[in-house]
C-alpha cells in the first residue's frame, strides 16, 4: 500500500517567469498562492483545503545558456506533466489552444482506457498532457 497521498508539487524552471506565469493563470486558471514579492510562483492546482498540488515556477539564473531548444526535448530531465480535466476543460482547454495558435498533438494513452489526451508546450518547451473522459 502506498504511504504516498499525492504529489504536492512539481517545480519547472521559467526562462521568463512573467510569460511562464500567464500561460499557467491564463489556459489553465490556476490560482497564484504565493506572496508577490517571492521570486518563486507557486500556483494552486485542484480544489483548495488541506495541503495543495502545486505547480512551481522558479526563475532560471542563466535563461539564455540554460534551456534547450523546443526541438532539443530528449536534452531535458522531465519527459512531460500531465494534467486531469473533466469532458468539458478538455474541450475548453484544446479550443482555447488552438485559438491561441498554440500546437496541440493528439495522443492516446497507453494505459487509461476511456479517457482522451492532447499535448501542448509552455512557453519554455515543457510538455504538458491533457486527460480527460472520453466522450
Amino acid at each position: 500500500m502506498s504511504k504516498v497521498e499525492g504529489l504536492a508539487e512539481i517545480v519547472l524552471w521559467a526562462a521568463d517567469i512573467e510569460v511562464t506565469l500567464a500561460f499557467y493563470q491564463d489556459f489553465f486558471g490556476l490560482e497564484l498562492i504565493s506572496p508577490p514579492q517571492l521570486p518563486n510562483k507557486f500556483l494552486r492546482v485542484g480544489s483548495p483545503g488541506g495541503i495543495p498540488e502545486m505547480i512551481v515556477l522558479v526563475p532560471h539564473p542563466y535563461p539564455e545558456d540554460y534551456f534547450p531548444t523546443h526541438n532539443k526535448k530528449e536534452m531535458r530531465t522531465l519527459h512531460h506533466l500531465a494534467f486531469r480535466v473533466d469532458k468539458r476543460g478538455y474541450d475548453e482547454l484544446e479550443v482555447a489552444f488552438l485559438e491561441k495558435g498554440v500546437e496541440v498533438r493528439h495522443g492516446v494513452h497507453p494505459v487509461l482506457k476511456d479517457v482522451r489526451t492532447f499535448y501542448v508546450d509552455d512557453p519554455d518547451g515543457n510538455e504538458l498532457e491533457i486527460i480527460g473522459p472520453a466522450r
